[in-house]
């Protein structure tokens, strides 16, 4: 299965969460390839749209593979194996670095913005692709602390693996596509550019209530 980009790969994945339609819901994105692929699950289910900032901790010798990622609370989900073969300062000092990096998102994102309440509510939780789990893995502890009543993961694309892991975490997750051929999320996308800060705040303008 292939993705033309994010924005597909969201309309896709939207089909496949419509019986939340009419649910008391939250849509979650992490930003910020996966606030692309949220807006459209919001959009679909007429559901608020709000995000989890997380942020990876990657090899130091291969930054796009995750030893850890940070939580917006600020708590970190470890590889641990990975992680004691690393040096312990230089993980500390890179922890430090992503929960600053993850604190100035926040605020740049989300500052004065309303926060939808999920208490009692259906959390889902949109990313545009997973390949260690580590980053949802933080954003699902962050979700938690806001006390849904059933908690969805849904992405486009993920590694079996991972899918079975998250599995144990949450109420459901839904993948549109979990190959045994995994390498990278943007092997399974025509077009993966990077998003910057200013498109993922005009999303949000465009999800917001009184948005155009």
């Amino acid at each position: 299965m292939r993705f033309a980009d994010r924005s597909d790969a969201g309309r896709r994945l939207a089909e496949a969460l419509a019986g939340y339609a009419g649910e008391a819901c939250v849509v979650y994105g992490l930003p910020r390839g996966g606030v692309v692929t949220a807006v459209e699950v919001a959009r679909r289910l007429r559901a608020p749209l709000d995000l989890l900032i997380t942020r990876k901790i990657g090899h130091p010798l291969v930054p796009e593979y995750a030893v850890a990622a940070v939580a917006g609370s600020g708590d970190v989900v470890r590889n641990e194996a990975e992680v004691a073969k690393l040096d312990p300062e230089w993980f500390r000092q890179e922890v430090k670095r992503q929960r600053a990096e993850a604190e100035r998102r926040r605020e740049r994102y989300l500052g004065g913005r309303p926060v939808p309440d999920a208490e009692g509510k259906t959390a889902i939780l949109v990313d545009d692709g997973l390949a260690t789990g580590l980053t949802m893995k933080a954003a699902i502890l962050e979700a938690k602390r806001r006390r849904p009543r059933w908690t969805v993961v849904a992405v486009p694309v993920a590694p079996r693996d991972t899918v079975a892991a998250l599995a144990t975490l949450v109420d459901e997750v839904v993948c549109l596509h979990a190959p045994e051929d995994f390498e990278a999320i943007g092997q399974f996308y025509d077009r993966f550019e990077q998003v910057s800060d200013g498109e993922v705040l005009a999303l949000l303008r465009a999800a917001a209530p009184d948005g155009p």
